[in-house]
């Protein structure tokens, strides 16, 4: 007995020895598959409050199908051997046809991303962009569709307030305040929708916290991301809104800065240019990331595209590693479902022909992944 508890106690040491500063944890998987896609590109993730998963597909390539899906996963029921494939054209099939030349007000022209509010409602971002190449006949749209009856409430438009050569990139929804928040990665700036009466603007399209830094280097898989020679620049991208509200943080993508801006401000129609510029904050350096998002505790939560790592940013501007694994080949989106786990797609975007003088350097699925938080 006594040699027994004193093998207990030595693997005991051993193995507290070896655990994090921060975390002491078991060695197992901590990052889960959910979905897996070995053909078709994706970029956005959202699981709803009662557990209903979502993706979507940009149309970036000729290699494409449907723009938005409901997923397989842990709420549908018995699983089979491949439930991880399962996918279902969201909200239909009609509003996933969409083909060049056709009208595409009504239906999904290149989806970017997806996100679900606390009111059992379904965001859809298409920034109507095909390839990239331009937003196809002022069809591009913010789409809010009822997960309880599937079917569209609102379509918000943005003729007029993002230009033929913008690309909108990620959504934050206020259902108290009834605001809207998106990016325009493109060109740079924040659109800022009144959701009652409709009206859109865009701010901070002129302001340096919405461009990426020309002085910059985004170096990943050992080299810069570059698309025909030149470095490749993604403008203001990842958005965060705070649990409250009053918050709104959003960063470009090729580079590793942070900023924020009180969102009373981003409200306020009279506010010149100048006057709100002065309002944005600058947070300072962390890390490059695609999506963000907060926890209801106020942590921020975003990707290191280099490292293959997610990153948990306290209130308090502390940054940690929650963790670094191989499978995290360019952290996309984000979702975080009712039980704490956070939701992750990972699109693969360095891999793609365009970043590799024509050459497809993808070897693994396209994904999503979730992480239980701590």
């Amino acid at each position: 007995m006594i040699r027994f508890i004193s093998i207990v106690i030595c693997c005991l040491s051993v193995y507290l020895s070896s655990c994090d500063k921060l975390h002491c944890e078991p060695e197992f998987d901590r990052l889960a598959t959910v979905f897996k896609d070995d053909t078709f590109q994706l970029t956005g993730v959202a699981i709803s409050s009662q557990g209903r998963l979502f993706t979507n597909y940009p149309l970036w390539s000729d290699i494409y199908k449907y723009a938005v899906v409901e997923v397989g996963g842990e709420s549908n029921g018995p699983k089979q051997e491949n439930h991880w494939m399962y996918k279902q054209p969201y909200p239909n099939l009609y509003m996933n046809s969409w083909q060049a030349g056709e009208n595409g007000k009504d239906k999904w022209v290149c989806v970017q991303a997806v996100y679900t509010d606390d009111k059992n409602k379904l965001w859809v971002v298409d920034p109507a962009s095909p390839k990239m190449e331009g937003v196809y006949q002022n069809s591009h749209k913010l789409v809010k569709i009822d997960l309880a009856t599937n079917t569209t409430e609102h379509t918000y438009f943005f003729d007029g307030v993002a230009g033929p050569n913008s690309y909108l990139n990620d959504v934050r929804i206020d259902n108290k305040r009834q605001y809207a928040y998106l990016t325009n990665s493109n060109e740079g700036g924040i659109v800022v929708v009144n959701l009652a009466s409709g009206t859109a603007r865009q701010v901070l399209q002129d302001h340096h916290s919405t461009k990426s830094d020309p002085a910059f280097t985004f170096i990943i898989d050992g080299q810069e991301l570059t698309k025909n020679g030149q470095p490749v620049k993604i403008h203001s991208d990842g958005i965060a809104l705070t649990p409250d509200g009053d918050w709104l943080y959003y960063k470009p993508l090729t580079d590793d800065k942070l900023y924020r801006i009180r969102t009373e401000h981003l409200r306020n129609d009279g506010m010149s240019s100048e006057a709100l510029g002065a309002k944005v904050e600058d947070l300072g350096h962390f890390v490059p990331t695609d999506g963000m998002i907060f926890d209801r505790k106020g942590n921020l939560y975003l990707g290191d595209m280099r490292t293959y790592s997610i990153k948990k940013i306290s209130p308090d501007l502390k940054m940690q590693n929650l963790i670094t694994d191989d499978r995290l080949i360019w952290p996309d989106s984000y979702s975080i479902s009712e039980d704490g786990y956070l939701y992750i797609s990972c699109s693969q975007i360095q891999k793609q022909p365009e970043y590799n003088n024509g050459v497809n350097k993808r070897t693994a699925p396209y994904a999503i992944y979730k992480l239980k938080l701590p």
